[in-house]
């Protein structure tokens, strides 16, 4: 600042000096930029004038206003100063009289001040002599504090002129009188039904009387706990009122009472110092207070949680949360009414394991919703199945169960979120036990309902639980919606909305872990679709072996009808699962010559046919028996998972239906006849099953088995010829 000052270069510097910055302007710039200058220093120099005109405009009228209150200062200063003469000579006389009449009447002044003593002396003797007679008529008026307050009164006058003869018998009379006060006072203090306000007042009066203070302070603790508990006996019966109701009660009547109780006894045994007692005793007597006041706090607090307990699912839970937040407010302030008073208890925790009880009961009621949800749709099946309707529609069912499923989850998330509104008092977060009562809402409540999703499904899974295909596939389907979307969801919401931070912990359940068990309960329902269908068809394959007399069959004019009724079964399961998964990847379809399988010996104008199973000759069966060990050779599981597409479920399906045909023909001996029989329906169903399966080359090698099995059960191993197989197909 001070190098500014001092440069002449500088228009607003002290030390400008005009030549010089002409001559450096003129010597180091051109001639436009010294016409810029000039029209800049003009303009700023207009810009000044016009501010310092706009200075003397605004501040006209304030110069005018200035000048006239000086001139009328002066008016008034004349003014006031004739005042201030006149009044000094009114106080010089004032004076002068003031000190006449001090010397006129300094002789009867010692006189009036003696006469003022005596009558003193003589009020307080009368007082005295009229005190036992007073004390008496107080007491029959049950004025106590005012008798107490006289007799207190009366002990210093005794303490003076107790050694007149005159003035002892006055204070033995005083004295009795007193002592059947000091009874009067312990009957009423020990009296059942005081209220706090007499106990303290009783208090009072015999800490005034030189009672014992120890006796007096526990005494006062004693009766005041007896007190309390008739108040607490009150409110257990206060059960038709509502919470509010119930805990204003509480905190007018019983907390009022033991903050008044707490006061009081710290106003005269802690905070007062007595000579005559140890000292420890104010120490002792805080600390017997403190067990007194958590002692009473506890008992009511745990009526309060009793009816909390018996409230939770019944009454509304922001009328409840709304009277223990005043009730918290409460216990806050009571434990600022003295210093040293400790308050171990509050209603946090009495809030926390509301909480956990409403956990519970919401658990409760998503489990009843959810078992109710399943049997509302177990019910729409049956009774469709009954009807021979068309059935309902199972994705509207699927859609149903699963939006009311999660409608309901997100109704109860948002239920419990009342207990962490801004507008409470208490913030159950900050405690440790509400941290994990908030994550336990997670957990418990919606990781749990999940789990117990997965359980009760998976429960439809047994054998015995006689449970309609469709329920299986409803299930697995829902389950599946769940695990793509649902559990992302939820965990998101419950996530947001109570604030946890669920990647980082290590002791909350991950998002992945839920998903993962939903997807193996979806795959479980839907193996044990699969199973159940492959069942079904199974039952009519081996009824339809087991049953036949395959040694005095006719010859084959037709296909059997369960062949034809398991085509149909396999079309109305392709129809339905389709309506809920895509279709799949099935392997390329072969070409009618790769169809053929290694029991063919085809000429080329036979190759139109799809198989050569009806092709065979007794000349061909000895190569039968070597190719028959290859296919054994070649595994297929049967009882494998399945995959969530239309061809994978039906390929499963087939797989058991053609399973369980085959070991039914293993156990079987055939005629001519009956092995012509299989082999026509062996044909028909390879003509049909290819279309439903993944690879038809599996139904190929699984008929082809059966054949081969008819052929060496088979007591005359004669087939039929090709053309008349097909013929009978496809008439069939």
């Amino acid at each position: 600042m001070a190098e500014k000052i001092k440069d002449p270069y500088d228009m607003d510097s002290n030390s400008f000096d005009a030549e010089k910055y002409l001559e450096r302007l003129l010597k180091e710039h051109t001639l436009k930029e010294i016409m810029d200058t000039e029209a800049a220093v003009v303009k700023d120099t207009q810009t000044l004038h016009s501010d310092m005109q706009t200075l003397v405009y605004e501040n006209y009228n304030k110069f005018i206003s200035a000048t006239d209150t000086i001139r009328k200062m002066k008016t008034d200063f004349k003014q006031m100063e004739t005042d201030m003469n006149l009044l000094r000579s009114k106080m010089e006389t004032i004076t002068s009289f003031s000190e006449q009449i001090t010397g006129t009447l300094q002789g009867t002044r010692s006189q009036l001040c003696r006469l003022s003593e005596k009558h003193s002396l003589l009020k307080r003797l009368q007082f005295l002599s009229s005190l036992p007679a007073k004390l008496k008529t107080l007491i029959e008026e049950k004025n106590y504090a005012q008798a107490v307050q006289d007799y207190v009164h009366a002990q210093k006058v005794f303490a003076q002129y107790g050694r007149q003869p005159s003035f002892d018998g006055i204070q033995q009379d005083c004295e009795k009188i007193i002592t059947e006060l000091k009874e009067i006072l312990r009957k009423d203090f020990q009296m059942a039904g005081n209220t706090a306000q007499s106990l303290t007042e009783i208090g009072e009066l015999l800490l005034q009387l030189d009672e014992k203070v120890t006796d007096l302070a526990s005494e006062l603790l004693s009766c005041a706990s007896k007190r309390l508990h008739e108040q607490i006996v009150m409110l257990q019966d206060q059960t038709e009122r509502d919470m509010i109701e119930f805990v204003d009660m509480g905190i007018e009547g019983f907390l009022n009472d033991l903050a008044l109780v707490v006061t009081s006894y710290f106003d005269m045994f802690v905070a007062k110092h007595y000579e005559n007692e140890r000292d420890d005793f104010q120490e002792l007597a805080l600390r017997d207070l403190n067990v007194f006041l958590n002692s009473n706090i506890d008992k009511y607090l745990a009526l309060v949680q009793d009816r909390v307990e018996s409230d939770i699912g019944y009454g509304d839970t922001q009328i409840m949360l709304r009277a223990l937040d005043r009730l918290h407010r409460r216990l806050l302030a009571m434990r600022n009414m003295c210093p040293g008073i400790e308050i171990q208890r509050n209603t946090v925790d009495i809030i926390i394991s509301a909480a956990h009880q409403l956990c519970d009961v919401h658990s409760k009621n998503l489990k009843d919703h959810f078992s109710d949800s399943l049997s509302s749709v177990r019910l729409s099946l049956v009774s469709a199945k009954s009807d021979n309707a068309g059935g309902p529609n199972l994705n509207d069912l699927i859609t149903n169960l699963y939006v009311s499923m999660i409608e309901k989850v997100k109704g109860v998330l948002q239920d419990l979120l009342v207990f962490l509104q801004n507008d409470w008092s208490f913030n159950i977060k900050a405690e440790h036990k509400g941290t994990l009562c908030v994550e336990g809402i997670r957990e418990n409540l919606l990781i749990g309902f999940l789990r117990h999703i997965s359980k009760i499904m998976c429960t439809f899974t047994d054998c015995s639980s006689s449970s309609p295909p469709n329920l299986l596939l409803v299930l697995s389907k829902t389950c599946l919606e769940i695990e793509q979307n649902g559990v992302h969801i939820l965990i998101s919401l419950v996530d947001d909305l109570y604030e946890i931070d669920s990647e980082n912990s290590t002791t909350l359940t991950h998002e992945t872990e839920v998903c993962a068990l939903m997807r193996e309960t979806s795959q479980t329902l839907l193996d044990a679709y699969v199973r159940l269908q492959g069942t079904n068809i199974s039952q009519m394959l081996r009824k339809s072996v087991e049953t036949r007399d395959w040694l005095n069959c006719l010859e084959p004019r037709s296909v059997r009808a369960v062949m034809k009724r398991v085509v149909e079964e396999l079309s109305s399961i392709e129809n339905v699962v389709a309506s809920l998964y895509e279709a799949g990847v099935r392997t390329a379809a072969s070409s009618d010559s790769s169809r053929k399988t290694h029991f063919s010996n085809l000429t080329a104008s036979k190759q139109q046919f799809r198989s050569n199973w009806s092709n065979y000759t007794p000349s061909q069966l000895d190569s039968y028996v070597s190719n028959i060990h290859r296919l054994f050779s070649e595994r297929i599981d049967i009882f494998t998972s399945v995959e969530f597409s239309k061809v994978s479920i039906i390929t499963g399906v087939v797989k058991i239906g053609l399973k369980t045909f085959l070991e039914c023909v293993r156990l079987r001996t055939f005629s001519k006849y009956g092995l012509q029989q299989i082999q026509v329906d062996t044909h028909y169903l390879q003509m049909n099953l290819w279309r439903f399966v993944t690879d038809e080359n599996l139904v190929n090698f699984l008929l082809d088995e059966i054949l081969g099995s008819a052929v060496h059960r088979c007591l005359d191993s004669v087939l039929m010829e090709p053309n008349a197989v097909e013929i009978i197909c496809e008439r069939a």
